[in-house]
């Protein structure tokens, strides 16, 4: 499958009088992380998955497998991982969902927005809360945030 996402940086907090769909715990290690590829296990809420991401830029080819919450847990405590953990909010905004990041522990304050499109092209709404695109500054991508810590 391929997933295209843009992801911005926040200029204000405003985000929060949206229309919330619904809100995540997301806690996410990787067990492979290279220039293009990566393995990541997540723990969305009570689901788990393994997810593979290959390319770089606005369009990735994603594989994601849903696998038992305690395989999950498993994998992260055998391989003695770290994990990036954050709050998303899903918000509806004209005719997308945007999802919102809110990062905690090393990366508390740390907020972004992202969009999935159906193609690079696609046109959207541009929420007024919404900062600096960083769709292509690796430094944004949570591989490179796991890496951190």
């Amino acid at each position: 499958m391929l997933e295209i996402e843009r992801k911005y940086l926040l200029k204000s907090m405003d985000w929060l009088s949206e229309d919330v769909k619904s809100t995540h715990e997301i806690q996410q290690a990787y067990l492979f992380q290279g220039e293009e590829k990566s393995l990541r296990i997540r723990l969305k809420d009570t689901r788990a998955y393994l997810t593979i991401k290959m390319g770089k830029g606005i369009s990735r080819h994603e594989f994601e497998f849903e696998i038992p919450q305690t395989d999950a847990i498993e994998m992260i405590q055998v391989a003695e991982l770290k994990s990036l953990r954050k709050t998303r909010y899903e918000i509806q905004f004209y005719d997308h969902i945007w999802e919102i990041d809110v990062f905690k522990g090393k990366h508390d304050g740390l907020i972004l927005a992202e969009i999935e499109l159906t193609s690079e092209n696609e046109r959207f709404a541009i929420p007024h809360w919404l900062g600096e695109e960083v769709t292509h500054d690796p430094n944004y991508l949570n591989v490179n945030l796991f890496k951190t810590l």
